[in-house]
């Protein structure tokens, strides 16, 4: 029988239905696990998430669509687990946004759910790669919205995502070189695809509305392992060493509603630079982080800055795919403290697993304990280091959250001398250094710093403080010199800079004239604004600067700056410029109150 609407109650019995389905075959999943990383547990994370999503779909029923989806949502979010399950996570919020307010469900709703999924889910991922769950979810949601014109019939048109997805999943092999190398499909597509089966199963009416409102995918164990023989010959062809980024970090940053906008852009690029598989998700107050780092205790000094840390979660995937290669015959203990979910663990042994100092968690913040000697497989020297002259104590931390290693104190009238910066370049253990000196009138001292030091010394020519953040966000540290030194250079050739400042005294340049008093704003080394307020000058200023199109501004606010005035100028730049991202930062510069850069 056709079936062309579901409501709330129906949807969330599909969903239920899709998710037992999926925790049937977790083990399948995990088995066929090898990317990124060949830990065995993708299968473990999409089940854990489903679940948390169907605990909370099941204890706040609707019957309308909408409110449903927004409640597994939620749900997703917060039990979200590894790579697959925070994708996953994604692609039913991005799903949600589209039934938003609507009290059934029919087949062009459902298309254009998919499809506002797989864009939520591709905007989270840092890197998004061929071949994974993504390109599974891209193709099916294609597919989906294609044939949404010629059918009205919902178990129709979902046997079609599916075997969309099937196919696609088919094809990830030739997408993805470690899958090929390895004979398997990827293992979240796989996951996506159990879960699609579960939709048409129910659709076609092979599953009891009743009977599965009532039940509940069951949840694994918190680290299980699969089966011995086939279900780990996928993860034994790869070595445990090739996992270069071994700790498996979420968490939630808890911001304070008073706080300046999160700037998620420069957070990515910060753990991207000793780390990867970074997706970021921001929910009102709350950031959802996902990474793979080598240095946890980094990770979670830089995540400090920017609120209170709650719902911890660390594994590591080395111990994970060692246990994974045990003979049949030698039985797996059971993970350490350090490596099980936050909710089936006491606290964090990880000193004792990993030689990191160890930290307490919860929902309460997290603390450190006092430092032990580091471990040298965790702790490695880097390949560069990274001095920059800046000034404004909020400038200062902004590069250290971007990797720089030293910050000199100068700018505008106060320029360090050749030995200061010869100074810091020589105090670092590394065989090459990034001189970034961020203003004109300092870049001759920098060069004959690095003509002077005893090692490899090279000057990005940044003229002002958003152009060296602009050079620090482009840089990757395991990436060539040669490759780093034209992408940072590239970089200050997409940024504008504008600053806005006082006149001390009457005059003209230009033909503009300028008094005493004034506000004046300059673009990069022009005066191109004079006006009687200070907020008069950097919207005009601000004008200029995006004349030319642009696709951020980052407002850098001085130590003279007027908090109230700031918030009015970026509700001003936000109604002028709706298609522009803004990022405001606390600078603490002297003389400058605003220091702005437009990027391409």
């Amino acid at each position: 029988m056709s079936k062309r609407f579901l409501n709330g109650s129906e949807w969330a019995a599909m969903i239920l239905a899709g998710a037992e389905r999926l925790s049937r075959n977790a083990e399948r999943v995990n088995a066929l696990n090898v990317f990124p990383v060949p830990d065995g547990d993708t299968g473990t994370n999409m089940n854990l998430t489903m679940t948390a999503g169907v605990a909370e779909l099941t204890n706040k029923p609707s019957d309308e669509v909408g409110r449903a989806a927004e409640v597994l949502s939620k749900g997703l979010l917060m039990g979200a687990r590894g790579n697959s399950g925070v994708i996953l996570s994604q692609l039913f919020r991005g799903f949600s946004r589209a039934l938003s307010g609507e009290r059934e469900l029919d087949v062009p709703l459902f298309a254009n759910g998919l499809q506002q999924g797989v864009d939520t889910a591709y905007k989270a991922v840092a890197k998004p790669v061929e071949g994974t769950i993504l390109t599974v979810a891209r193709e099916a949601a294609r597919h989906g919205v294609l044939i949404s014109r010629r059918t009205t019939d919902l178990a129709e048109w979902m046997q079609e995502v599916h075997a969309k997805a099937l196919e696609t999943l088919a094809r990830t092999q030739e997408m993805l070189p470690v899958l090929k190398q390895v004979g398997v499909v990827d293992s979240g597509g796989q996951g996506l695809v159990y879960l699609y089966e579960g939709f048409v199963d129910f659709l076609q009416g092979g599953a009891d509305t009743a009977d599965l409102v009532r039940q509940q995918p069951a949840a694994p164990a918190a680290a299980p392992v699969p089966a011995q023989g086939a279900a780990a010959k996928a993860q034994s062809k790869l070595a445990t060493e090739s996992i270069a980024f071994p700790y498996d970090m979420e968490f939630f940053i808890q911001r304070i509603s008073s706080a300046a906008p999160f700037p998620e852009r420069t957070f990515r690029q910060a753990l991207e630079r000793d780390g990867d598989s970074v997706i970021l998700i921001q929910d009102d107050d709350i950031i959802k982080v996902h990474v793979h780092s080598r240095r946890p205790g980094d990770v979670m000094n830089l995540a400090l800055t920017y609120g209170e840390i709650t719902h911890i979660h660390i594994l590591n995937m080395q111990e994970q795919h060692r246990e994974l290669l045990q003979p049949e015959s030698q039985p797996i203990a059971a993970a350490p403290e350090a490596l099980r979910p936050m909710d089936q663990a006491d606290g964090l042994g990880l000193e004792a697993a990993t030689g990191i100092p160890h930290v307490e968690y919860g929902t309460e913040g997290v603390t450190a304990s006092p430092e032990s000697e580091p471990n040298p497989d965790v702790y490695e020297m880097a390949s560069y280091g990274v001095v920059a002259v800046s000034v404004g104590d909020g400038n200062a931390e902004l590069f250290r959250s971007l990797g720089v290693d030293i910050v000199i104190s100068g700018g505008q009238s106060m320029n360090p001398s050749t030995e200061d910066l010869l100074g810091a370049v020589s105090s670092l253990s590394t065989h090459h250094v990034f001189l970034l000196p961020n203003n004109p009138n300092i870049i001759m001292a920098a060069k004959q710093a690095a003509e002077l030091a005893d090692k490899q010394v090279t000057v990005i020519p940044t003229k002002t403080i958003p152009q060296g953040l602009a050079a620090m966000l482009a840089f990757q540290e395991n990436d060539s010199e040669a490759a780093n030194v034209e992408r940072m250079n590239k970089a200050l050739e997409r940024v504008v800079t504008g600053q806005v400042t006082q006149a001390v005294r009457d005059t003209t340049m230009d033909g503009l004239q300028i008094k005493e008093g004034h506000f004046i704003g300059i673009q990069d080394k022009t005066i191109v604004v004079s006006a009687p307020t200070q907020a008069e000058a950097c919207r005009e200023l601000l004008t200029n600067l995006l004349a030319s199109g642009g696709d951020m501004v980052t407002v850098l606010t001085g130590e003279d700056a007027d908090a109230q005035e700031t918030e009015e100028l970026e509700a001003w730049l936000e109604q002028q410029f709706p298609d522009v991202e803004v990022e405001v930062h606390e600078g603490g510069q002297p003389l400058y109150p605003y220091l702005f850069a437009v990027e391409a």
